[in-house]
């Protein structure tokens, strides 16, 4: 062969094996595409929510939050700058908001820089920013549609800046630690059933069977003649479990809605978003995991003539713990979800079975109060603070009456301190007695007002009981110096415990309606006027009342011994009645059985609030019958069973002392 065929046999080899170098590449890389695809098929999963979190470096001004949201999936624009943060673009399915909200009133302005995180959760088209420790609904829950957006990508950010956001960060993935105006993200969309698929899987393998993932929503036609219909929500996995929820819509609902003939109820679970109840109190309160949303479309339905029946199957509740059903109202509070148990009545079928009876449409739930837990036994303590109310009162305008004879006769300045003890005492009693009659008859309108009252008049009592101590302090260790005049009593009983009252009257939301829930039935709570439930109110009756209370309690204690160390050689403590009537009756002038408040714990609470309510209910009389039984007993001895006083002898006659004192 010559060397031409060889060189053209050579080149067609060489060909060959070029040609199958090739395929054999392709082969492979279609090996890794299709293997690609398995990987993701079984791995790749879209975005069931999106978070991004960040902080907003601010000038200390006036700051505004600004919302530009419209439907679409082309992504989100998340900026800020010395004045105010934004968020822009479009990501939902129905949601519509365009708003500028001010932010102050969260105390943004006292810092230089706040930190905030916005939440999307694309099965629910809903989004929310957290700030100030608030979360600010910007598009409320809704149904499942067709496509939801999700997988937002990062996108392009802008240049380093004085003011704007840092430390940006995705689902605590940091993005980036300079301070840049915006972050944007881009969107995709996914078809919302097989996200909801997606979830429900999560779900099974996490063994929450009998709760499905996905908001569930039925359409219900009321034709003329609707005769009320029945929604069951829908159980996954365990069918023989007893459904979350089910509502019955009755006839009125149709008599209601005059320009519409559908309803529609929506079933959520498991959503984050509605266990943000507002901190109205220092209380520890939870929601069911279940949410139900009633609606009419364009019409606004409250005050039916027939409830809407929920019937909630949960599970079990201790005794401990109370329940009620709450609802939602978009109208009043648009942005804080705010649960209030307006229109609804509560009946406990059972521990694990609630049914709420609710006059109009809106989010329903049931609330569950974690602490404090209700009163046991709330009727009988009822009864014996309204009997020593009663009591109280009568007795102290008696003692009035006899003290301002006293006064007359004998001129002592101790007689004044009583007077003023008993005139507030006279009063607190007779505005207790009366405070569950005007928190039933008109509680919104009246009770901040009777609260701010019934507050006075019980750190006024308080202050005189004080007064008593330092008083007989006062005897014991300055007995040759003289006694205050008793207008500066005056002032310090009557004037100085209003300060505070006006204060807090003044920074509002503090005194109002008071429920107190008891176990036998907690949707039938004992209605008062007084302090609020809220934290500004738990934080007012502890820097006054309990700061009042504590001091009375201390030095009264201290008093009390120095009593018992001054009296108990005296020849008049021997006789068991005397030194009884006599530790009795300083009690009862010192306030010292206000104490029991501070020993209501287990295992003794139930026996130590019995305890509490007769001695502090039944305090004005328990005063009264101490000065009729002392006055008794100076008849008996000749007016001089205690001794008589002077003003160099008061250390030995203490038990006179209180009743006739140095006279100046």
């Amino acid at each position: 062969m010559n060397s031409a065929g060889l060189k053209s046999a050579f080149n067609q080899q060489l060909l060959s094996v070029q040609v199958l170098t090739m395929e054999l590449r392709r082969t492979r890389s279609l090996k890794v595409v299709l293997l690609l695809i398995i990987l993701c098929t079984a791995f790749c999963e879209n975005d069931l929510d999106s978070n991004f979190c960040g902080t907003w470096r601010h000038g200390n001004g006036p700051l505004s939050l600004k919302v530009n949201l419209s439907s679409g999936c082309s992504g989100i624009s998340i900026s800020a700058n010395k004045s105010s943060l934004s968020i822009n673009g479009q990501l939902t399915s129905y949601c519509r908001r365009v708003e500028e909200l001010d932010l102050n009133q969260f105390g943004l302005h006292l810092e230089e820089d706040s930190d905030f995180c916005v939440y999307w959760e694309p099965l629910l088209d809903q989004l929310k920013l957290e700030v100030a420790g608030k979360n600010l609904i910007l598009c409320w829950p809704g149904t499942l549609r067709e496509l939801c957006c999700t997988d937002l990508s990062p996108g392009t950010n802008t240049a380093e800046v004085k003011y704007g956001i840092f430390n940006g960060r995705v689902k605590n993935d940091p993005l980036s630690s300079k301070i840049h105006t915006a972050y944007n993200f881009d969107g995709r969309y996914t078809n919302c059933k097989e996200l909801c698929e997606q979830a429900n899987q999560g779900n099974l393998q996490n063994n929450m069977l009998a709760e499905h993932p996905c908001t569930q929503r039925t359409v219900v036609g009321m034709p003329k003649g609707f005769r009320g219909h029945n929604i069951t929500s829908q159980v996954l996995g365990d069918k023989s479990a007893e459904p979350a929820a089910t509502v019955y819509l009755p006839p009125a609902l149709k008599q209601a809605a005059t320009n519409m003939s559908k309803a529609v109820c929506t079933f959520f679970t498991n959503n984050s978003l509605f266990q943000e109840v507002h901190k109205k109190s220092h209380t520890e309160v939870k929601i069911l995991n279940i949410v139900v949303e009633i609606t009419v479309a364009k019409e606004i339905i409250k005050d039916l003539s027939e409830p809407i029946r929920i019937n909630f199957h949960h599970d079990v509740i201790p005794k401990g713990r109370s329940r009620k059903c709450v609802s939602w109202d978009t109208r009043k509070d648009p942005l804080l979800v705010n649960w209030v148990a307006d229109g609804c009545e509560t009946q406990q079928k059972g521990p694990d079975h609630t049914e709420c009876l609710c006059n109009h449409l809106t989010y329903f739930t049931v609330l569950v109060e974690m602490e404090p837990r209700p009163v046991r036994h709330l009727l009988a303590l009822t009864i014996i603070t309204y009997l020593g109310c009663a009591a109280s009162a009568i007795s102290c305008v008696a003692l009035i009456v006899y003290l301002f004879r006293k006064r007359r006769q004998q001129k002592e300045q101790s007689t004044a301190i009583h007077l003023g003890l008993a005139v507030s005492l006279a009063f607190l009693a007779l505005l207790f007695f009366f405070t569950g009659i005007l928190a039933n008859v008109n509680g919104e309108s009246v009770c901040p007002w009777v609260g701010a009252i019934l507050h006075y008049w019980l750190l006024s009592s308080l202050t005189w009981m004080g007064i008593e101590v330092f008083h007989t302090f006062w005897l014991v260790y300055l007995v040759f110096t003289p006694s205050p005049k008793p207008y500066i009593w005056h002032l310090v009983g009557f004037v100085l415990p209003a300060l505070p009252v006006i204060v807090l009257a003044a920074v509002g939301d503090i005194y109002g309606l008071r429920e107190v829930m008891q176990t036998q039935d907690p949707s039938d709570p004992y209605l008062m006027c007084w302090m609020k439930t809220n934290n500004k109110a738990f934080l007012a009756h502890c820097f006054t009342t309990m700061t009042v209370l504590v001091l009375l309690v201390l030095s009264g204690f201290v008093m009390l011994c120095q009593v018992y160390m001054q009296i108990r050689t005296r020849d008049e403590w021997r006789e068991r009645r005397v030194a009884f009537l006599s530790i009795w009756g300083l009690s009862c002038l010192f306030g010292s059985t206000w104490g029991l408040t501070f020993l209501n714990f287990n295992p003794l609470s139930e026996v130590v609030l019995f305890l509490s309510c007769i001695l502090n209910s039944f305090q004005g009389f328990f005063l009264m019958l101490r000065f009729c039984l002392l006055g008794r007993m100076r008849k008996q001895g000749g007016g001089s069973s205690l001794g008589s006083t002077s003003s160099g002898s008061t250390r030995q006659h203490m038990l006179s002392a209180q009743e006739k004192s140095y006279k100046g």
